[in-house]
């Protein structure tokens, strides 16, 4: 007997899709049957590519019976909105990372996923990434002793990759604290257990044309006496990916010579130009990325966790441990489908009846945690958590 196959509705054919776009077709138990986007180019492309409806609107995706759930990857500002319209389509959802831009938006789409009775997802954040799951195995092994301390950075040029107007409004949940911070913070409460009590923070904004933060410091306190320091550049400028191989975020080869060549791309385009070159990377367009599994896992720049006899490093190609008379890399290996553990877990929340990990409530809590930082940087002060639940 063949295997159930759950039937998707994907919203938004941007960015984010493409970046989900080979795990969807190469993930044998989910079928996509309906797509939106304003664009009527990307709605052709995804008609033509999928034999299937597409839509100038979420909420007529979400009256299409043949839709069970939906993948929300629309801009930021409209997260909540579109995830509670699936909700009371009795949809379940699967909703891009920044979950949403404030606690309000978070409890209302939990509310209404609730009181629909269907499944609310938050992802892709890199705390899916196989070598984050495989450190935070051999954590909760206790072969190295207790987790004392979690040192993570990454240094990006994200500021300057080509961006509509909203997305460097922080109002809007531009700049880094939505799009960056949710995932930095989102590994480091996973590997921590969860239970952030608190967090003291710096932002920057240091370029005027962009305003919104484009870096970030912070120090997170957890329950159990574990500390976390975080810290995230996207000012273009040192790479982190060169502490990782070379192998960038997505994980794929990285070629050091094309230093630079994000400012200087923008540096050739007016404000109208910029969106247009920021079209180019979202689907129905020549220059859009191929699908394809990547060569080695995906990453968030570089991560230690300290336990009392060993510190973890995980790596695109597993788990690095560094004893105290050896180190070894526990390997893992290459990705077979693009984002999997993203895929199985909708899967099984959907169909098996599994309670996720990547709930709205833990969602919620790492947003909670990224709007405290914002908080503690300009209140300058110690700011604690109280929306915080257990890995």
């Amino acid at each position: 007997m063949a295997e159930r196959r759950l039937r998707l509705g994907v919203t938004g054919l941007g960015r984010g899709f493409m970046l989900m776009r080979s795990g969807f077709r190469a993930y044998p138990k989910i079928e996509i049957v309906a797509g939106a986007d304003p664009r009527p180019e990307a709605r052709a492309a995804f008609a033509a590519e999928y034999n299937a409806p597409s839509f100038d609107s979420v909420e007529a995706l979400c009256a299409d019976p043949a839709v069970e759930a939906v993948y929300i990857g629309t801009p930021h500002e409209f997260h909540a909105r579109h995830a509670i319209a699936a909700a009371k389509a009795g949809k379940h959802v699967l909703v891009e990372k920044p979950m949403a831009i404030g606690l309000d938006e978070c409890r209302a789409m939990i509310d209404a996923s609730r009181h629909a009775g269907t499944v609310l997802l938050i992802g892709h954040s890199h705390s899916y990434d196989a070598p984050i799951a495989q450190a935070r195995q051999l954590i909760a092994s206790g072969a190295y002793g207790n987790l004392r301390m979690i040192t993570a950075l990454n240094y990006t040029d994200f500021l300057y990759r080509p961006r509509r107007a909203a997305e460097l409004d922080t109002a809007q949940g531009g700049g880094v604290m939505f799009s960056q911070a949710s995932h930095q913070v989102d590994i480091l409460r996973l590997l921590a257990g969860g239970m952030a009590r608190s967090v003291r923070a710096s932002t920057g904004a240091w370029d005027r044309d962009r305003r919104s933060e484009g870096a970030y410091a912070a120090f997170l306190d957890f329950a159990d006496g574990v500390c976390a320091s975080l810290a995230y550049s996207g000012y273009g400028h040192f790479d982190s990916d060169e502490l990782m191989g070379w192998i960038g975020e997505t994980g794929g080869l990285k070629d050091p010579a094309r230093y630079g060549e994000a400012r200087k791309l923008l540096g050739q385009a007016d404000a109208g130009a910029e969106v247009a070159l920021k079209n180019t990377r979202a689907y129905g367009t020549d220059a859009a990325t191929p699908p394809g599994a990547p060569p080695h896992h995906e990453h968030f720049g570089f991560i230690i966790a300290s336990c009392e006899r060993a510190d973890l490093r995980p790596m695109p190609q597993g788990t690095l441990v560094y004893g105290d008379s050896e180190w070894a890399l526990h390997p893992l290996a290459k990705p077979a489908v693009s984002r999997e553990a993203v895929l199985d877990e909708l899967y099984d929340a959907v169909v098996n009846g599994r309670t996720p990990l990547h709930s709205g409530e833990w969602g919620m809590a790492t947003m909670e945690v990224c709007l405290a930082i914002l908080q503690s940087a300009a209140e300058r002060r110690e700011i604690a958590l109280i929306h915080q639940v257990p890995a």
